[in-house]
């Protein structure tokens, strides 16, 4: 069983950055791929970054180049840095980790980006 907590949400203005970061625990061998997904109110859960165990990175094209994914193997943990947010960019973001074949998610972090 893998446990996933998001940290890192927030109210953020036009044009601001937030950093998510989400910690995985439980009965841990490896953590496969990992990533980060969100759903806006009315839409479907789509993704925004993924990242492998061994650092190859996927974004989804509203993130690509606004967007940085990392990943600490050791800590168990992923984060991403989000730059030059738009509302559009609003939603609650997931964090999900791939292990033993499946799929595990957090509870989710609110982002809300408004003047």
């Amino acid at each position: 069983q893998v446990r996933l907590v998001e940290s890192g949400g927030g109210l953020v203005q036009p044009g601001g950055s937030l950093r998510l970061s989400c910690a995985a625990s439980g009965t841990i061998f490896m953590l496969n791929a990992m990533g980060w997904y969100r759903q806006a109110p009315g839409k479907q859960r789509e993704l925004v970054a993924d990242i492998t165990s061994g650092g190859t990175t996927n974004y989804a094209e509203s993130a690509e180049g606004r967007f940085t994914i990392s990943r600490d193997n050791a800590k168990n943990t992923i984060h991403l840095q989000m730059n030059g947010l738009k509302p559009e960019d609003t939603a609650v973001y997931y964090c999900m980790a791939l292990h033993g074949g499946i799929d595990y998610w957090g509870q989710g972090t609110q982002v809300t980006v408004s003047s």
